[in-house]
Order: C-alpha cells, then sequence, then structure tokens
C-alpha cells in the first residue's frame, strides 16, 4: 500500500512537469522521492481550482521544481529567487511581504500548490479577486484594515526593491508623501485606517491602477 502511495505521488509529479517516461526504473524513482519534502495535488485538482490550463501548469510546475527541487521554498530561498529579478535594489523586504502573502497556511512555507493558486489570483482573477489579494499584501498586521505605517513599510520596500538607479534623485520622505496622497483619496471617513470596502472602491475609480492591473492579462 505503501509503495502504490508512492508510485501515484510520482506519476502526479510526472504529470504536472510533463517529464513522466515508463522506462525509468525502480532505483532512480525511489531517489529522486528521497530528495523530495512535498508532492504537489493531481492535475486535474489543480486545473480545477485554478484558471490555468495543464501546459500552463506543467511550465509553472518546471520552473518551481527547478528553483525548489524539494517541493516547497523557506522564505530565506524565497528572498534569493526574488532578489534575481532586481538585482539593481535591495528586494528583501518586499520579497518577505510578498512570502507572507503566498503562505497562506502560516507554516513558513511555499508549496507548489500556495504558490499557484496566489499566482491564479494575480494573473487571472476577476478585479475584485485581485484587488482583496492586493489589500491582504498590505495588511500587514491581518487586522482587517491597513494603516499609514504598514502602507509606508510596503511603499519604502518598493523603493528599495527598484533601487538608486530607478530613482537616482528620490528624497527620503518621497514614500511618505505617496501614503499621504493615497490615504486622502482612500480613507473615505477620515478614521485613519483603509477598510477592504474603501480599498476596493478607491483602486477601482484609478484608471491607472485598472490600467496597471489589466498588463498582467496574458503573462502566461
Amino acid at each position: 500500500m505503501k509503495a502504490k502511495n508512492r508510485d501515484q505521488s510520482l506519476s502526479d509529479s510526472r504529470e504536472l512537469d510533463g517529464s513522466y517516461d515508463q522506462l525509468t526504473d525502480s532505483v532512480e524513482d525511489d531517489f529522486e522521492l528521497s530528495t523530495v519534502c512535498h508532492r504537489p495535488e493531481s492535475m486535474d485538482k489543480l486545473q480545477e481550482q485554478t484558471k490555468f490550463t495543464k501546459k500552463e501548469l506543467q511550465v509553472l510546475y518546471r520552473g518551481f521544481k527547478n528553483e525548489c527541487p524539494c517541493g516547497v521554498v523557506n522564505e530565506e530561498n524565497f528572498k534569493i529567487i526574488y532578489s534575481q529579478f532586481f538585482p539593481q535594489g535591495d528586494s528583501s523586504m518586499y520579497a518577505h511581504f510578498l512570502f507572507e502573502a503566498f503562505d497562506t497556511n502560516k507554516n513558513g512555507s511555499v508549496s507548489f500548490e500556495d504558490f499557484v493558486f496566489g499566482l491564479s489570483i494575480i494573473l487571472r482573477g476577476t478585479v475584485n479577486d485581485r484587488l482583496n489579494w492586493a489589500f491582504n499584501l498590505y495588511d500587514l498586521n491581518k487586522d482587517g484594515c491597513i494603516t499609514k505605517e504598514e502602507m509606508l513599510d510596503i511603499m519604502k520596500s518598493i523603493y528599495d526593491m527598484m533601487g538608486k538607479y530607478t530613482y537616482p534623485n528620490m528624497q527620503d520622505d518621497i514614500p511618505r508623501e505617496h501614503v499621504e496622497s493615497f490615504f486622502q483619496k482612500m480613507d473615505r471617513n477620515k478614521d485613519g485606517v483603509v477598510t477592504i470596502e474603501e480599498f476596493i472602491e478607491s483602486c477601482k475609480k484609478d484608471e491607472n491602477i485598472m490600467q496597471s492591473m489589466q498588463l498582467f492579462d496574458n503573462v502566461i
């Protein structure tokens, strides 16, 4: 029974990355299984739970497995991987916030399922789905509202990530000025915090935000 479960687990993984080969012998199977900490769910299940096709899931899984051979990624490795996309700046703090958003189980690791569920929302979700995900990213302590301090932490991390080469003449108080501007628009009742309703309503009325979200529609 145990061997059958192991065979099914390996089959599901190979179905995802498109690498299934009936000629692979059992010694190689045992070796591959021994190096993997987490096996993703079956292809059919992931297709049902996301808005990706089978082909897209296979492409995503190949990339994920290449960077994370054990099947999951911790925050330290996530930061290293993410930093490769922003070599001109310091992406560590923004990567921390992003990792927290992907780590929905709060167990200190992101599995392929965690990654692809989040990505499905960001790339293929409805406007409300995407804005809810963005709100969750900004709501650092998960109390249901965004404070100026939380938004400032995110804003600073974005400027740090983009680096001085992108904003060579940027003054230190620019992130705070942007946060003040956002709060003027979003905090409708002027109580010092932005609720999910205020956040979604304000974003939907901002043409720049709506246009930026459309850029992700056909990324994969």
